[in-house]
């Protein structure tokens, strides 16, 4: 079948034509459709059995275009490919915390999955102050197997070479070297914030210490190709309830960093925290959330150390330093050492792209629904200014970060006596 958009009006039949569909509804005869895309790239669809509303898929798309910028950014329908693949591999790796795949169909550029009817997406709930008991547990988890998993650390050198020739990913590593690691940092037509900050994003772009920081952390997202990453895990990619947490939309998947990955997780989580200075009026509410989600940046910090560094005592057959590599008197010990320096490294290359990305979201194509949601520009800006000042910090002082709560402490230091 020739590539072409579906709609509301065409969904259902080409579903119906779909074999393994027989499997997930009981009958094709009364389906319904809805669309609910709302991200920057995809057609997103329900379709729903009529008579047992419990059978549900979500269908997404591939469009041949960035829809966040309309037809004139043309943009590869491979992504979709790469999104099945990494979903497979979550679902291997991370058993329970992603959706289920149910069908790829490579000509039209979509895939058919389970529907997370159940969920809400992560940024909303974080506004609207739930909490989520399981997901440190959760998400270090899905870190540390899909991470580890996938690495040198485990994978022999041929291995870990045929993984990585299948997510080579290149246009969606284009997009985020440049909207993620440049533009926002100089004049460029898609850039946007809000002019309230205008004179802070200036100093940005004239901070000469701070761009060779940040070109530094661009260096290591195109080059350090450690281990598949999913490369867009924000709280938006996060689907939960209050017992279980699945990872969605791996499109930008490659082999790239592992701090990218775990930067924009505590990442978002401090955005979120900022964003209550505009979303909660009420003082002490909003300090008791934010202590709370402080502690959940440290938890999901301490759990992934803890487990990755279980989990690669455990399985060394990897080829960076195998078994024999320690085989001497006082091996062990030596082998300790270097793990707990090798997760260090991680945690100082954490505040770097964590770093970025704060700067990024304040002043380029697209910031987070947590802070674009704040109607009044004043309380808006508050959030954005103190996210520039941390962002640059975190970016700024990664090498002399040794544990989270120097990381904690910035964002401490920097709200130490906001009032709104």
């Amino acid at each position: 079948m020739a590539y072409r958009p579906l709609d509301e009006s065409t969904v259902v039949s080409y579903v119906k034509q779909r074999p393994p569909m027989a499997k997930v509804f009981s009958s094709l005869d009364r389906l319904s459709v809805s669309e609910v895309g709302d991200g920057n790239l995809n057609l997103v669809f329900i379709v729903q059995n009529e008579v047992n509303p419990a059978e549900s898929v979500i269908l997404k798309q591939a469009l041949p275009f960035l829809r966040v910028a309309g037809d004139s950014w043309p943009l590869t329908r491979e992504r979709m490919r790469y999104e099945t693949q990494a979903l497979l591999k979550h679902n291997e790796l991370a058993p329970g915390l992603a959706p289920t795949v149910y069908d790829f169909d490579q000509e039209m550029s979509l895939v058919i999955m389970e529907h997370l009817r159940t969920h809400e997406i992560m940024r909303k709930g974080l506004v609207a102050r739930k909490r989520y008991p399981f997901f440190a547990d959760h998400i270090s988890t899905f870190l540390v197997n899909v991470l580890f998993f996938t690495s040198d650390l485990f994978l022999t050198g041929p291995e870990k070479k045929q993984l990585q020739a299948t997510f080579v990913n290149e246009h969606l590593r284009k997009l985020q070297e440049d909207f993620v690691y440049s533009n926002p940092y100089m004049e460029s037509e898609e850039n946007n914030w809000n002019p309230l900050i205008d004179e802070l994003v200036q100093a940005v772009r004239a901070d000469g210490a701070l761009k060779i920081a940040i070109a530094e952390m661009k260096e290591a997202y195109m080059t350090h190709g450690e281990a598949l990453i999913h490369a867009d895990l924000h709280t938006g990619s996060i689907m939960l309830n209050g017992g279980d947490t699945r990872v969605i939309d791996p499109e930008f998947a490659f082999f790239g960093p592992m701090a990218y990955d775990i930067g924009a997780v505590l990442q978002n989580l401090i955005l979120n925290y900022l964003s209550h200075y505009g979303h909660t009026a009420d003082r002490a509410e909003r300090e008791a959330y934010q202590v709370y989600l402080l502690e959940l940046v440290r938890d999901i910090w301490n759990e992934f150390a803890r487990k990755f560094d279980e989990t690669w005592a455990n399985n060394n057959r990897g080829e960076l330093v195998p078994e024999k590599y320690w085989d001497f008197p006082g091996g062990q010990e030596a082998f300790a050492e270097y793990r707990r320096s090798y997760i260090h490294r991680l945690l100082q290359e954490t505040a770097g792209h964590g770093g970025v990305k704060f700067l990024r979201r304040m002043m380029g194509i697209v910031s987070v629904w947590d802070l674009s949601s704040i109607e009044d520009l004043e309380k808006r800006a508050v959030a954005e200014r103190l996210a520039i000042q941390i962002g640059k910090r975190w970016v700024l002082e990664r090498k002399s970060i040794s544990s989270i709560d120097d990381l904690t402490g910035i964002v401490l230091e920097e709200t130490k006596g906001v009032s709104i």
